[in-house]
């Protein structure tokens, strides 16, 4: 338990960033009328694949209009 300790410092900025980027995400696609595919698969993938999700969205997902 003390090894989970020391690596705190370590996974509680990753845990802020993931929620950060996680919270723009679903805001960008809920203002987004049309994305580059089904628009609820984008939504099941900002929520489920943790960090990589939401950049995902960002690189892959979102339409410009």
């Amino acid at each position: 338990m003390e090894e989970f300790y020391k690596l705190l410092p370590l996974f509680i900025p990753i845990f802020i960033i993931q929620i950060i980027l996680l919270v723009i995400a679903v805001l960008d696609w809920v203002k987004r009328p049309v994305t580059r595919g089904p628009k609820w698969l984008w939504l099941v993938i900002i929520v489920f694949v943790n960090i990589l999700g939401p950049i995902l969205y960002f690189v892959v997902g979102r339409r410009e209009e």
